[in-house]
């Protein structure tokens, strides 16, 4: 049976890591989702560093459930290539040792073979599986630049254990992909579900974000097959910050709770 291993995105808090820690505590959820850029950075930790984080963690009882390395450009772009590899290892060796195994970044729209850059994409994700598979950590792709049929092609198309992925059913939405049939195909290589929710804004003829419970995502399916699939990760709950946003996750949480039942 699928458990709810309850999540939220510290970055929906604005707070620092230390100060979110009690509250974070106090709504009741198991994990954290940091941030390498802007909560903990790979190159200012330390080993004694290390160590005051997971001690902070153990003593508010909340793991890091993944951890989100943001770049300016996907990889299949050839510029900083290199560096945005080396800084994509870096997180998730910092992943690994703070006791998560999971990075999540978009990968960037994949590129057509025609483009001539698609074997970047290709040598760049096999580079870092290769790395994850070393340290004991996985790279998730985010949904929501591609149909799930494409991922799934790149999935097959690389070496094993090069790939997992970051399932966005908002982001999916909002970028006017099927998600349903995105998790039919994607499901086996989820590594990171994200509990988020969009609805289409007739206003503007967009699809756009919504509070979790309040827009178009039909979540049953979408945990149905997590669960076919043995999924034990966290399911991430996050909003965009503002003086709202807490009791909005906490409404959230509320919601994914009666869902699970």
């Amino acid at each position: 049976m699928l458990r709810l291993r309850k999540a939220i995105r510290l970055e929906s808090l604005g707070l620092p890591f230390k100060k979110a820690l009690p509250i974070v505590a106090a709504m009741g959820v198991e994990g954290i989702e940091i941030s390498s850029r802007t909560d903990i950075r790979p190159a200012e930790l330390s080993r004694t560093g290390v160590r005051q984080i997971k001690k902070l963690l153990d003593d508010h009882r909340v793991s890091i459930s993944c951890v989100n390395f943001s770049s300016r450009h996907g990889y299949a772009t050839a510029e900083n290539l290199e560096q945005r590899i080396d800084a994509t290892k870096a997180a998730m060796t910092m992943a690994y040792e703070l006791g998560c195994n999971v990075v999540s970044n978009r990968i960037g729209k994949i590129p057509t073979a025609e483009s001539g850059m698609l074997p970047n994409l290709h040598q760049a994700l096999e580079d870092i599986g290769r790395h994850g598979s070393h340290i004991g950590a996985v790279f998730a792709a985010r949904t929501g630049d591609d149909e799930g049929s494409d991922l799934l092609e790149l999935i097959n198309d690389l070496g094993p254990g090069s790939l997992s992925i970051d399932f966005d059913p908002a982001e999916l939405l909002i970028n006017r992909f099927e998600v349903e049939s995105a998790m039919q195909s994607l499901g086996p290589a989820v590594m990171h579900f994200r509990a988020r929710d969009a609805v289409r804004d007739l206003s503007r003829s967009d699809n756009v974000e919504v509070q979790l419970g309040r827009g178009s995502i039909d979540l049953p399916p979408l945990l149905a097959k997590l669960e076919e699939c043995n999924y034990t990760g966290y399911i991430n709950v996050q909003r965009p910050y503002s003086a709202m946003s807490r009791s909005e996750m906490a409404e959230s949480l509320e919601y994914l709770e009666n869902v699970f039942g």
